[in-house]
């Protein structure tokens, strides 16, 4: 596992807010161009090809939370902002959280970066993150930024910390990436997509481009991503989660089955994340969603002419530079990838 734990420490260094991927996209190319992957970018989506571009087609979201200069020393949560807020309507677990942990923020170490190059612009420290009702975002006082112009991206300074069996970093979702580059290192030899600003709600739409651009359609589009979980003790009850839904449509998928028997085979432990939530609702007398998912949306957008499937990564401190998964975790899923795709 040190190959997937350099790739990944490596990854996590490179800045890629909401919107301003393109630097992250660029590492990631020449990560797989150098092990002779054939890599093609179209807007909002690097696309990577093995050999056998049919064999599979594994797709994970490239964004991660961040901040976007908006004026004169006023900085916004950057999936939030008009721009790029795609259908979002403040009802989704994310946003919930959001709203919820404004306090986290402070004292954080960002960075600021040109949105095309990627060349650091400074780093900062944010002294106060407080939610305006007027403009549904947070507000942020970063100190140290006072130079910087509308429209610039600033990323959380991050690393990979590794301690008691568990890592922690920005994990959701640099993780899946990693997980993807190390597949091919290892003779995957089919399709990966990684896709930019999932966490405003656009990603599904590059992904749907892509598929009509040529004409493609599968019911075996596996989506790799990190999933919240309130404690370590649940997180730490489950090694992967899969579902067989979210609010906007039913995962049908043979790669259901075929996940669902490794993970037997293997003795790696799951649940449906669907299931979880909805008995965690009754049990608790409450409604609430069971969450949205970038293939759901896919689902739904193409009336089931594209399908597949997630496999999820369990996570604590979801959506913070502080983002903790078990390391049984990690190795389960790139098992049951393995045992997948790799002959």
């Amino acid at each position: 596992m040190e190959l997937f734990y350099d790739i990944l420490k490596q990854l996590i260094r490179v800045p890629s807010v909401v919107g301003a991927e393109h630097p992250f996209f660029m590492f990631v190319k020449r990560e797989l161009e150098e092990i002779g992957v054939t890599v093609e970018y179209y807007d909002g989506v690097l696309v990577g090809k093995g050999k056998a571009p049919t064999s599979g087609y594994i797709s994970a979201h490239s964004d991660r939370h961040g901040l976007i200069c908006t004026g004169a020393n006023e900085f916004q949560y950057a999936a939030f902002i008009a721009k790029n807020r795609a259908d979002l309507t403040g009802n989704s677990n994310s946003e919930q959280l959001l709203k919820n942990f404004t306090t986290r923020f402070v004292d954080e170490k960002v960075q600021a970066y040109e949105p095309w190059s990627g060349t650091y612009l400074g780093l900062g420290v944010i002294k106060e993150a407080s939610l305006c009702q007027r403009r549904n975002n947070i507000i942020f006082k970063v100190d140290g930024f006072e130079y910087l112009l509308p429209g610039t991206p600033i990323a959380f300074m991050d690393k990979l910390e590794f301690k008691d069996k568990l890592i922690s970093a920005q994990l959701d979702n640099v993780l899946s990436v990693a997980m993807i580059i190390y597949l091919y290192h290892n003779g995957f030899e089919g399709t990966s997509f990684f896709t930019a600003s999932e966490e405003a709600g656009k990603s599904w739409r590059f992904l749907l481009e892509w598929f009509r651009r040529f004409d493609i359609s599968t019911d075996e589009l596996l989506v790799l991503d990190t999933s919240p979980y309130e404690t370590l003790e649940d997180m730490n009850n489950i090694d992967v989660v899969l579902r067989n839904r979210d609010v906007n449509g039913v995962f049908r998928s043979p790669l259901k089955q075929k996940i669902k028997k490794i993970a037997i085979e293997n003795k790696i432990r799951y649940h449906y994340k669907d299931a979880y939530l909805k008995n965690k609702m009754a049990k608790n007398g409450t409604k609430g969603s069971i969450g949205t998912t970038e293939l759901g949306r896919l689902i739904f957008a193409t009336k089931g002419e594209l399908q597949g499937t997630t496999l999820q990564i369990p996570t604590i401190g979801y959506h913070t530079v502080n983002e903790t998964a078990s390391i049984k975790s990690v190795e389960a899923v790139i098992t049951i990838l393995k045992k997948l795709y790799l002959k």
